[in-house]
């Protein structure tokens, strides 16, 4: 699993017209997963996103409660070392990655988290204010 970690001071997920997720002074994460992940991968994530020291003063989001905006992001594992046009050949198909996101966002939630979440399989609009900016890849 991979997840692109950004500090936010707003950030939303807009499906259509209407608006499904969106948190203030925060993490922004973007989530991809691969064909071998497992629930124990999305857990131990869960961990290093919430203790990840990325805030002002060296501080985590568990640390300030700040809230956390998760994104379905299979396009992490894009590759494009062939050409100009990407495979996601290594990206999960959507049957093994919606359960391991989920599980993602309940580890989150489990260690006492605000989450808010994007929509899977949606054509999502993901709005962000960057902070710094200060953008952290985390992978398993």
């Amino acid at each position: 699993m991979r997840a692109l970690v950004q500090t936010v001071s707003r950030a939303s997920v807009t499906v259509g017209d209407e608006v499904v997720g969106e948190i203030k002074d925060g993490l922004l994460v973007l989530v991809g997963v691969t064909h071998d992940d497992t629930a124990a991968k999305a857990a131990e994530l869960a961990r290093k996103t919430w203790e990840l020291r990325i805030l002002d003063g060296d501080r985590s989001a568990s640390d300030e409660d700040a809230p956390v905006l998760a994104v379905s992001q299979f396009t992490l594992y894009g590759d494009a070392c062939k050409g100009r046009r990407p495979t996601w050949n290594a990206a999960a198909p959507a049957e093994v990655a919606e359960p391991l996101i989920t599980a993602f966002v309940e580890a989150l939630r489990a260690r006492g988290a605000t989450v808010a979440t994007g929509r899977f399989r949606a054509h999502m609009l993901v709005e962000s204010v960057n902070v710094g900016p200060r953008t952290v890849l985390l992978e398993l």
